[in-house]
């Protein structure tokens, strides 16, 4: 059982930093490659680019909540639930090809 987790590849678990705008202070946010890539999918789902999904999110929850206290902790949870919600629904997934675009394709649900 263990395998599928210790040969993932080592790209997906090495963190990455990048700086983006929030409330107009610019802000730093280190997440592992592996959540930068889920991140990127929402967006592009949604229509937006990356740091304004993270943008909103972060907006949204400071709407709901006041305050975050960690919020590299709750974009990494916003991944894993979104992808239980699209396995749950069948999101279509979209997958980057040779020429660059984007193309979509729907999940299948064991």
């Amino acid at each position: 059982m263990c395998e599928l987790y210790v040969k993932a590849d080592p790209i997906l678990f090495e963190s990455r930093s990048r700086s983006l705008r929030i409330r107009g202070v610019v802000t730093t946010l280190r997440l592992e490659n592996q959540f930068w890539d889920i991140l990127r999918e929402i967006a592009e789902v949604d229509g937006m680019t990356t740091n304004q999904l993270i943008t909103k999110l972060h907006e949204e929850v400071m709407e709901l909540r006041g305050e975050v206290e960690n919020f590299a902790s709750f974009l990494r949870v916003s991944c894993t639930r979104y992808l239980a919600q699209r396995e749950a629904r069948s999101v279509p997934l979209i997958t980057a090809h040779s020429s660059g675009k984007a193309q979509s394709r729907v999940a299948s649900v064991p």
